[in-house]
């Protein structure tokens, strides 16, 4: 009697789940459906069911890939040793005010997670925790820096600074999907770092 061997799979998982990471940044994990992801995917409803396991799984598996391509970002903006730390962060802000205002621009997962994560003990809100823990940490690399080459004062709160960042970036990406334009987003990014020195903008630009 021959063994049973289980069939091959005809599809890569890599490419599945950055299919449904696409849907998932345009609709979000609840209002995305099973409709949606199979014909992004173009694996059946029982095939995704038996490689991940449902819906909520396959977008904790594309929040997960979205998570080290978003670290892996942030920490190539933050890397230039020809730019000081604050200068580094500088020119992050910015580039990112110009690439939230694009308006072709999806929400990313990690923001995604953020906005449908109910804060309870559950796998979204932990993976998203993990995630946003792990962004923090890349800023507060480069702020101890800052602190250590005496751009920002000695006692300053690094790790509050480094979250601090996060929420502002995160919500530059929720105001720029909104509509906000770059000239707002912008001043955001410059207000932001005028923090760190204790300054404030006297006039921001409304015009977007």
């Amino acid at each position: 009697m021959l063994a049973h061997v289980a069939r091959p799979r005809k599809f890569v998982e890599s490419d599945v789940v950055t299919s449904a990471g696409e849907v998932f940044a345009v609709h979000g994990l609840a209002a995305a459906t099973l409709d949606d992801l199979v014909r992004a995917t173009g694996l059946g409803k029982q095939s995704l069911y038996n490689a991940f396991g449902g819906k909520r799984e396959l977008f904790l598996r594309a929040l997960s890939e979205d998570r080290q391509e978003a670290t892996r970002a942030v920490s190539e903006a933050l890397a230039h040793d020809d730019a000081s730390p604050l200068e580094r962060i500088r020119g992050h802000m910015l580039l990112m005010a110009i690439e939230f205002s694009s308006s072709d621009r999806r929400v990313s997962l990690t923001t995604r997670a953020l906005v449908e994560s109910t804060g309870e003990q559950d796998p979204l809100s932990t993976a998203t925790k993990a995630g946003i823990e792990q962004l923090a940490g890349v800023y507060a690399q480069c702020l101890e820096h800052a602190r250590e080459s005496g751009e920002i004062a000695e006692d300053a709160n690094v790790q509050s600074l480094a979250m601090y960042f996060v929420a502002v970036s995160r919500g530059m990406e929720l105001l720029g999907r909104a509509g906000v334009g770059r000239a707002v987003l912008t001043a955001i990014a410059l207000d932001a770092l005028r923090t760190l020195h204790g300054e404030r903008t006297e006039v921001v630009d409304k015009q977007p």
